[in-house]
């Protein structure tokens, strides 16, 4: 053995390599989150929507905090995977654009919650 290396003692036997028990256990049981729900605007504007019956571009927005540029690319990608609606009207000589949750979009959100709260249960109960 050269001077510097260092020894690692394993409580395994031979042979067997010790794996993280949360790892497996998790990966075994527990789905992927949807990725498109979970970054942070996406999940802001479905959260949003679930919570209220329709809301204007300039309400996700103010609620948000982001700009017109974040938020319409969000709402599209949430548009384009069919989770959020989107209609455009004039009231006056301003346009409207609003959004609502499809019906596909409140299940992929239900389902989203649900693995959150399995995630929770399971880090409760540890390794």
């Amino acid at each position: 053995m050269h001077p510097r290396a260092t020894r690692t003692v394993s409580a395994h036997p031979a042979g067997e390599k010790a794996r993280a028990p949360s790892a497996g256990r998790a990966a075994a049981r527990l789905p992927d989150l949807d990725r498109l729900i979970h970054e942070r605007i996406r999940l802001g504007i479905v959260s949003a929507l679930a919570a209220n019956e329709a809301l204007s571009f300039a309400e996700l927005k103010r609620l948000l905090e982001t700009t017109d540029g974040n938020l319409s690319v969000h709402a599209r990608k949430l548009e384009d995977a069919d989770y959020i609606a989107c209609s455009k009207r004039f009231e006056g000589r301003v346009p409207r654009t609003e959004f609502r949750l499809t019906r596909s979009g409140r299940e992929a959100f239900e389902r989203y919650l649900a693995h959150l709260d399995a995630l929770v249960r399971w880090a409760r109960r540890g390794p």
